[in-house]
């Protein structure tokens, strides 16, 4: 009895592996295989790929060996090893429609990884007569489908990119990735790792342009890098302002927390952990600062986002601290990975790659436009800027001239080195207004010393600050962004000071380089042009686009509550002197009134009309008499 229970076990135990209907009747080819799967449990990959390669060399058309030999190279990154051996299982398959539509399949999908998406589409169109209609309704041969036409449309619109690795002395490293650049593109910051190991050390490095070479990097300072690893780092426009990501540091609330550092005359500061209000107990990385400093984006697994890495932003507060971070939302992050955003200069266009969203696979680069606080649907940047490898770290200079960006080196799919590329920016990218960037000194008009002063960009027609600005306590020296086409005013601003008020369009300021601001010390007799302050014709109602130089005003006498002031008013010399008298007295009433009305007592406050006794510049053409209709503040 137990012997016949022994033959009958054996029996079974032979019917279970060789009893499946293969494409081999070879016992020891269906042996190996068996082996190999069992391998492959074990994950001993190395050992599995030997026992599939040595089933199809028993038996050269064994088609359920090339599969699976070709699925297990695929699965290591090995693309061009297994496209080989799933292109012979497919040659083999002909009899075979199941296997047809399984090689089909296979090598669709390695086409698209290998970034050949013309023969991947081919071969799917091919394809299609086999797959079953079962297979045709499911959700992965969907988002292939979808994909595929995705990739179609965007291939037949190609943009003309040329790719340009940056020359050396930049490049010398083992790995150099998240480059970022000042608005006048002088300076360039990035990351430089000494190699692809856990443990291989992380710094932030700089370089100049010196006129036709970057300068050799230097590393950015010991109060920036220490110890631990500082990279993905972002910088105001202005230079001035440096956030970065540190990982393990002793003060860290989470892996890698945000830090932050201002450059005071000329120095690099000790930067300081942004908090347990902005960073979290997870991983905070890849900032980007807005041109003034005023929202800052970054990448975080935190709990409560929508996927792995979300994007958040924060906005730094009056008293110079930075709001709860707030995420997105469901228009950009999705349930897989948002990461290395980036603000551009006019703060209406979010760049950051995602696998999320439709592409050409891994990461791709997305644009946002922010439209009245909302994130618009992204829009994938299209080919060859994206393909089949991630792309990450898109920067774009303000002059639009020139988008920079990381390149990876892989072997056998693992990373090898990285090295920092830029191209020519495709026109047909829509960044919104063309900004011009300009740079000068704030001085104290009395003794030519240089001034810390805040300088503010306000659009006129809402009395929105659209970049604000500090000059530099050591030398004076400053940048501004110009919107090309915004009606907007430069307020220049110091405690202890007269402002300086100037109408961009009227004053040319884009037209000016090296521009230099004297600011008068707040003394008696001493006086300002009161500029953006508006009226229609022949009126002395104020307009609204008046509201930003007024509120204005009525902050320096509540911040110097011991001065009076003489508002005065002038015209040009079209029309009779005693109607323009009249006129410009009624003008410097209604800068008067609207200041009570807001607060300020009526007895700090004297006005003046003088017509058109005093121009200050000759009545001779539109230009001047333009100049010549203002308003003027006396200290009293």
């Amino acid at each position: 009895m137990r012997k016949t229970q022994i033959v009958l076990f054996l029996l079974f135990l032979s019917f279970s592996l060789y009893g499946q209907n293969y494409t081999t009747d070879d016992r020891k080819a269906i042996k190996l295989y068996q082996e190999g799967e069992d391998l492959v449990l074990r994950r001993r990959y190395d050992d599995a790929l030997e026992k599939f390669e040595a089933s199809v060399k028993r038996d050269e058309n064994f088609l359920e060996a090339y599969k699976k030999w070709a699925q297990l190279l695929q699965n290591k990154g090995e693309m061009d090893e297994a496209l080989e051996v799933a292109i012979i299982g497919d040659e083999k398959s002909s009899a075979h429609r199941d296997f047809r539509a399984d090689f089909g399949w296979q090598i669709t999908n390695i086409y698209v990884k290998l970034g050949r998406f013309e023969e991947g589409i081919e071969k799917f169109k091919n394809s299609l007569g086999y797959f079953s209609s079962d297979f045709k309704s499911s959700a992965s041969y969907k988002a292939m489908l979808e994909q595929l036409k995705f990739i179609e449309k965007e291939m037949a619109n190609a943009k003309a990119i040329d790719k340009e690795k940056l020359a050396v002395p930049l490049n010398k490293f083992h790995l150099q990735y998240f480059p970022v650049l000042t608005a006048d593109s002088k300076r360039i910051l990035f990351t430089k790792r000494d190699g692809v190991e856990r443990s291989d050390h992380e710094d932030i490095f700089t370089s100049h342009w010196e006129g036709d070479e970057w300068s050799m990097p230097e590393a950015l300072g010991e109060n920036i890098n220490t110890i631990y690893n500082e990279g993905t780092c972002s910088i105001s426009a202005d230079g001035n302002i440096l956030i970065y990501t540190s990982c393990d540091a002793p003060d860290s609330y989470g892996s890698c927390d945000l830090y932050i550092a201002y450059k005071i005359n000329g120095e690099w500061r000790e930067p300081i952990n942004m908090g347990e209000k902005v960073n979290s107990r997870y991983w905070d990385s890849q900032p980007s600062l807005s041109a003034d400093g005023s929202i800052l984006f970054f990448s975080s697994n935190r709990r409560g986002g929508y996927g792995g890495n979300d994007i958040y932003y924060s906005t730094r507060l009056k008293n110079g601290e930075w709001s709860e971070p707030i995420n997105v939302g469901e228009s950009i992050n999705t349930k897989y990975d948002e990461v290395s955003p980036f603000i551009y200069f006019n703060n209406e266009l979010l760049f950051f790659a995602s696998n999320g969203h439709m592409g050409f696979g891994g990461m791709d680069l997305f644009n946002s436009k922010i439209v009245k606080g909302n994130f618009e649907k992204p829009e994938n940047l299209g080919y060859p800027i994206n393909d089949h490898r991630d792309q990450l770290a898109l920067f774009i200079t303000a002059q639009r001239d020139y988008a920079y960006y990381t390149e990876n080196s892989l072997k056998n799919g693992v990373l090898e080195r990285s090295f920092l590329y830029r191209f020519a920016f495709p026109r047909e990218i829509d960044l919104g207004e063309r900004l011009i960037v300009t740079g000068g000194k704030v001085m104290n008009e009395k003794t030519g010393e240089p001034i810390s002063a805040t300088l503010a960009l306000v659009n006129l027609e809402n009395d929105s600050t659209m970049y604000e600005f500090k000059s530099e306590g050591d030398s004076g020296k400053f940048m501004m962004i110009y919107p090309d086409k915004a009606f907007s005013g430069l307020y220049v601003e110091k405690k202890g000071f007269l402002p300086k008020i100037y109408n961009v369009e009227k004053d040319s300021l884009k037209n000016i380089k090296g521009m230099k601001i004297g600011l008068k010390p707040l003394a008696s007799g001493e006086q300002f042009l009161f500029e953006n302050v508006f009226f229609d014709f022949d009126k002395a109602e104020l307009k609204p686009e008046s509201i930003s130089s007024l509120s204005r005003l009525k902050r320096f006498l509540e911040e110097n509550a011991q001065v009076n002031i003489v508002i005065e008013g002038h015209t040009d010399n079209i029309g009779e002197h005693d109607y323009n008298q009249d006129l410009s007295m009624r003008r410097a009433e209604s800068v008067r009134e609207y200041l009570v009305e807001n607060g300020i007592s009526k007895d700090r406050l004297a006005v003046k009309g003088w017509g058109d006794k005093k121009p200050i510049l000759p009545n001779t053409n539109q230009a001047n008499r333009a100049k010549n209709r203002r308003i003027e503040i006396v200290i009293n």
